[in-house]
C-alpha cells in the first residue's frame, strides 16, 4: 500500500505516511500502524479465550459467545506504541527498535465487551494488589528469549469500564494483523498492553513474567545502555504522556511561498489537550493551531490547523501542546533520550523548502 511505509519486513512493522495518517478523525484499519513483534497468527472465527486465576474456575469464551452473553459497548481511543516518533530520539544517538516516525499511532472506534463484566462472570476477586495478564497467540523472541506474547495490567485498570476485549475497529470486523479474532484495547496505555490474537486471560498476583512484560518496553535514564541496563530496575511504560506532531507539511517537503495550512494531531489522553501552538520561525514565535475536532471522547485525540504565511527559503516549523492542567512538552529530544527510543514527546520539528 503506497500510504504506508514498511518499518521491518518479517515480522511486518508500518505506519501511514504523515498525511494519510491526518485525513479523518478515526483512523481506517487499512492505515492503523502496525506492530508485530512475531508473525501473524491464523486463528479461526471460534476460537477461545481461557479466563482463568489463582481461585477461580477457569472458564473459556468464543467470540460469538463474549457477544450473547455481554452488553457490548464501543470506545473511541487513540492506540500509540511507546516507540512513536523515535526518529527524534535517533537524531540524538543510536536507540534501539524500530525507526518510527510521527505514524505509530491511530485513532479508532472499538467494539467489544468490557473486560470487568468478563472477570465479575467468572468471579474473579476485586483486589487492588492483583494484576490481569494477556497471553497473544502470537510467539516473539525477546534478547534471545523465545516466548508466547504476554503482558499485564495491574487490576484497578482491567476494571476500568472503557477497557475492552474487542472484536471490531470503526465497525468492521479486526483484520488479521489487528489481532482478529479477538484482541485487547487498553485505553490510555501503550499500545503493547492491548494484547493482539488473545487466547488467555489470568487473574495474578504478580505482573506477567512474560519476557515482553519483564524485559521489553521499559524506561531507563540516559545513563542506561542495552549492555547496562538492569530491567528489574526500569520504570514499565503503562499510561501515554502528553504528545504532538506536525502531519502536514511533511519533513524535507517543498512549498510554494504564501498561506499554507499547517495540520497535525495532540493526545493527552485522561487530562485532554486544551491548547496547541505552532512555530514558523524554529520556536522563537507562536501561534494558537484551531482544533479540527472537538468530540466528546475522553481517549481519542485532536487535530488541529493552522494557516499561516510562510516566506522563501528554508522554513523551520515547531508544534508543542498543553494539557488541561497546563502542562506542556518538553522541548528537545537530548533531555529524554534513552537507549530503547521510548516515549519521545519533545517538540515536534518539521524543516520545509519554501520556493
Amino acid at each position: 500500500m503506497t500510504d504506508m511505509i514498511e518499518r521491518k519486513s518479517d515480522p511486518y512493522n508500518a505506519e501511514p505516511t504523515p498525511g494519510a495518517l491526518i485525513e479523518r478523525f478515526l483512523t481506517p484499519q487499512a492505515l492503523f500502524y502496525v506492530r508485530s513483534h512475531g508473525a501473524v497468527p491464523d486463528l479461526p472465527a471460534d476460537h477461545r479465550i481461557e479466563v482463568s486465576g489463582t481461585g477461580m474456575a477457569s472458564r473459556s469464551f468464543s467470540v460469538e459467545e463474549l457477544k450473547r452473553t455481554f452488553a457490548t459497548r464501543t470506545v473511541t481511543a487513540v492506540l500509540q506504541c511507546a516507540g512513536n516518533r523515535r526518529t527524534d530520539l535517533q537524531q540524538v544517538a543510536k536507540t534501539s527498535g524500530d525507526p518510527w516516525d510521527v505514524g505509530a499511532i491511530g485513532n479508532a472506534e472499538w467494539t467489544g465487551v468490557r473486560l470487568a463484566d468478563v472477570l465479575d462472570a467468572v468471579g474473579a476477586p476485586d483486589a487492588s494488589d492483583l494484576f490481569v495478564a494477556f497471553t497473544g497467540a502470537d510467539e516473539v523472541d525477546v534478547e534471545g528469549e523465545e516466548a508466547l506474547f504476554g503482558v499485564s495490567i495491574a487490576m484497578s485498570k482491567a476494571r476500568q469500564p472503557d477497557v475492552l476485549l474487542v472484536w471490531a475497529m470503526n465497525g468492521e470486523p479486526l483484520t488479521p494483523e489487528h489481532g482478529a479474532p479477538l484482541r485487547m484495547v487498553v485505553p490510555g496505555y501503550a499500545g503493547v498492553r492491548s494484547a493482539k490474537w488473545l487466547t488467555r486471560i489470568e487473574v495474578r498476583d504478580m505482573p506477567s513474567d512474560a519476557p515482553i512484560q519483564a524485559h521489553d518496553y521499559k524506561l531507563f535514564p540516559a545513563d542506561v545502555t542495552s549492555d547496562t541496563v538492569d530491567w528489574s530496575r526500569g520504570l514499565t511504560i503503562n499510561a501515554m504522556p502528553l504528545n504532538a506532531a506536525i502531519c502536514v507539511p511533511g519533513s524535507g517537503e517543498s512549498l510554494p511561498a504564501g498561506e499554507v495550512r499547517i495540520e497535525g494531531y495532540a493526545i493527552a489522553y485522561d487530562r485532554r489537550v486544551s491548547r496547541v501552538e505552532v512555530s514558523v520561525n524554529g520556536g522563537r514565535e507562536w501561534q494558537q493551531a484551531t482544533f479540527a475536532d472537538d468530540p466528546e471522547t475522553h481517549w481519542g485525540w485532536r487535530r488541529w490547523t493552522l494557516d499561516a504565511t510562510l516566506a522563501k527559503g528554508r522554513q523551520h516549523l515547531v508544534v508543542r501542546a498543553f494539557d488541561g492542567a497546563g502542562q506542556g512538552q518538553p522541548e528537545r529530544p537530548d533531555t529524554m533520550w534513552n537507549f530503547a527510543g521510548y516515549l519521545c514527546t519533545a517538540w515536534h520539528h518539521v524543516h520545509v523548502l519554501v520556493e
